[in-house]
């Protein structure tokens, strides 16, 4: 069953999503493209925070932290750190694309 769906914006492809090179960064500040580096890494930690999170719903702990209180709360720390790792590594890909798209929507409105 071979049909098109077409979900991009009229002229844009959804290849061209990625297939599309970080654009020219030229007429931003160095101060700018930190920060929109700093704030995607961010979001990936966020997201993979997350995802984390739910990967260990419903699992009762075993050993000195199962079955008790402090079980959410030092799971919270593992995941907040295990998210912040992961991104910090490279992540999962997340970071690049929202620091392109941050990129170009500031080059848009300069």
């Amino acid at each position: 069953m071979a049909s098109a769906l077409s979900m991009a914006a009229p002229g844009l492809s959804p290849l061209d999503l990625f297939n599309a090179s970080t654009p020219a960064v030229g007429k931003l500040s160095s101060a700018n493209e930190a920060k929109a580096k700093a704030a995607s890494k961010d979001f990936e930690a966020v997201f993979l925070n997350s995802m984390f999170q739910q990967m260990f719903t419903g699992l009762d702990g075993e050993g000195p932290f199962g079955g008790n209180g402090a079980t959410g709360v030092w799971r919270s720390f593992l995941t907040d750190e295990y998210s912040k790792s992961f991104a910090k590594a490279g992540g999962i890909g997340i970071a690049d694309q929202v620091y392109r798209s941050l990129i170009a929507h500031q080059e848009a409105r300069s």
